[in-house]
């Protein structure tokens, strides 16, 4: 049963293929097509087919074309509207001087290493912020040297208590105090009572003040 099964399949498969190419030739005779002709008739069906390429031998409208071309650079020759100008020029000193030295020439160190008012001489001088620092020995001038911001007064030893008031006064050596590693000085002892009778809050509104009233219009002596 198996090999007669087999073999009615093969030739069931052979009889298939004798049909089907006797009817692809019936359809070429009927239809008078040859090979040419079926493949112009397939091109036909191309809508594209034949047809030339729209954008062939157009230039490209950005070839050649630099909007900045030629050009002058507008910003060329002309002089940096900040250059030359400082941000730092004030009407008045950063740091209080008088007579072409810093403050009314004590020994700033010798506050902090003395504990004293100790007026500085000529002989021992450092040039710094502006100014001409005097003190009272080469051991002090060369402490100050080293680290200038340790020593020099807050607010450019302008009264402290005037900073908090938005205005720009001058000060005595003997009014002078150190709170917390710093140096304050004042217009004179009873001004500076009237400072340290809250020293926090007046050093919270001389920071706000500092250094913008250095272009105060007057500095009171």
């Amino acid at each position: 049963m198996k090999v007669k099964y087999i073999t009615t399949i093969a030739i069931a498969t052979i009889l298939g293929l004798v049909t089907a190419n006797d009817s692809y030739a019936n359809f070429k005779a009927s239809t008078n097509l040859n090979s040419t002709t079926v493949s112009s008739k397939i091109a036909e069906a191309n809508p594209c087919a034949g047809k030339a390429n729209p954008c062939a031998g157009k230039e490209n409208p950005c070839a050649g074309k630099n909007p900045c071309a030629g050009k002058a650079n507008p910003c060329a020759g002309k002089a940096n509207p900040c250059a030359g100008k400082s941000s730092t020029t004030t009407v008045h000193p950063k740091y209080y001087t008088e007579k072409g030295v810093a403050l009314d020439g004590q020994d700033v160190v010798a506050y902090f290493t003395q504990g004293k008012l100790v007026m500085g001489v000529s002989q021992f001088k450092h040039n710094w912020g502006g100014t001409t620092w005097i003190f009272a020995s080469a051991a002090n001038r060369d402490l100050f040297a080293k680290n200038p911001e340790k020593y020099a007064p807050q607010y450019g030893g302008y009264c402290a208590q005037a900073a908090s008031e938005g205005n720009l006064v001058a000060t005595q050596p003997d009014a002078w105090k150190i709170v917390d590693g710093k140096l304050y000085l004042n217009y004179d002892k009873k001004v500076q009572a009237q400072w340290m009778g809250d020293i926090p809050g007046h050093i919270a509104l001389a920071n706000k003040n500092w250094p913008t009233i250095l272009n105060n219009k007057e500095l009171f002596r």
